[in-house]
């Protein structure tokens, strides 16, 4: 029985029997003297319960509440397992939430599953030390940045900054009414209104400068439609989905895709000759066909044909890169 459920049985007991004695105590619970005084006396300092020895009855009970703290056990606890849960999704928030935005307002919390935890399992710092996060191709966002998004989104504030889009090598001054924060393949994004375009639109906060936030209320739009509008698509090129991509994965591959999620509503099978068969929606297949190509020829595109074509493109225009006949210019360097 670990501390916490000690704490609410040994206040059941006394509860249930009005009086409850020091050695039954010991017999219920099943621990040490020491350990039940330790537990008694944290109930009476810390948790202000009035607990009193009667002498005349041979027992602890409930006496009347001073004009200190009401006593009362808190709603909300956990047991060890719990704890450490809690504990490793707080390792995690911690690689994610860049910008401190969330770690301020979980750590009082971290500190009192730390004290429940207790040194027997080595606490909550033993516990960081042995969860390790690896993020591939991480994209940092200056903590300023991060923080100053999180507040407009939740004050539901616009936000006035300076966008480079990768895409075309531009940079151009955006208004835009946050929605929603998203972190996808270890790149955080802004799903927002943005005023320039009229239209809902996907930003990465890595290519956002001179972000502020401006005195003007955000657009408001309902999630739903937010995700109506965004989340159909593959991967972060979202949008309503329009296409549906068929691949078929050899034997081999199949048994590690299998046990991947390529999209929420994709659709599989396992073909009779062993092959993996998955559907996915898709309206731009950039990303999707980057996705393609890491699995080689273990992969046959077999629809749309317009997504087929595209993976021949891109397979032809490498084989010409990497197989292409020396220039004059290397000749002679070498």
């Amino acid at each position: 029985m670990n501390p916490i459920e000690r704490i609410y049985r040994i206040d059941q007991l006394i509860h249930q029997r009005g009086c409850v004695r020091f050695d039954d105590l010991l017999s219920e619970l099943e621990i040490s003297r020491a350990t039940l005084k330790r537990d008694l006396q944290l109930l009476r300092d810390r948790l202000n319960a009035p607990i009193v020895f009667d002498r005349d009855r041979g027992g602890y009970r409930f006496g009347h509440a001073n004009a200190g703290p009401q006593y009362e056990l808190p709603g909300l606890w956990f047991n060890d397992r719990e704890v450490l849960a809690l504990l490793t999704m707080h390792r995690m928030l911690q690689d994610l939430d860049g910008g401190g935005l969330l770690g301020p307002h979980v750590q009082p919390l971290i500190e009192r599953l730390d004290s429940l935890l207790g040194s027997a399992t080595g606490g909550a710092t033993e516990l960081r030390r042995r969860v390790r996060i690896m993020g591939a191709l991480k994209r940092p966002v200056s903590p300023e940045s991060f923080e100053l998004i999180g507040h407009a989104l939740v004050e539901r504030k616009r936000l006035d900054l300076m966008y480079f889009t990768r895409s075309r090598g531009e940079t151009t001054q955006r208004q835009l009414s946050p929605q929603r924060l998203v972190h996808y393949r270890n790149t955080w994004y802004l799903d927002a209104w943005c005023h320039r375009s009229h239209s809902l639109r996907v930003f990465a906060l890595d290519a956002m400068e001179r972000v502020r936030m401006i005195d003007k209320p955000a657009q408001d739009i309902s999630l739903d439609d937010v995700e109506r509008a965004l989340g159909e698509g593959y991967g972060i090129y979202r949008g309503r989905g329009q296409h549906w991509a068929i691949l078929r994965f050899s034997e081999n591959a199949a048994r590690w895709v299998r046990a991947e999620v390529w999209h929420p509503r994709q659709r599989a099978r396992v073909l009779d000759d062993g092959r993996y068969e998955l559907r996915v929606p898709y309206a731009n297949s950039a990303e999707l066909e980057m996705d393609i190509l890491r699995h080689g020829e273990h992969v046959e595109v077999v629809g749309p044909l317009a997504l087929r074509a595209a993976i021949s493109e891109r397979l032809k225009a490498a084989a010409q890169h990497y197989f292409r006949e020396p220039s004059d210019e290397s000749d002679s360097a070498q």
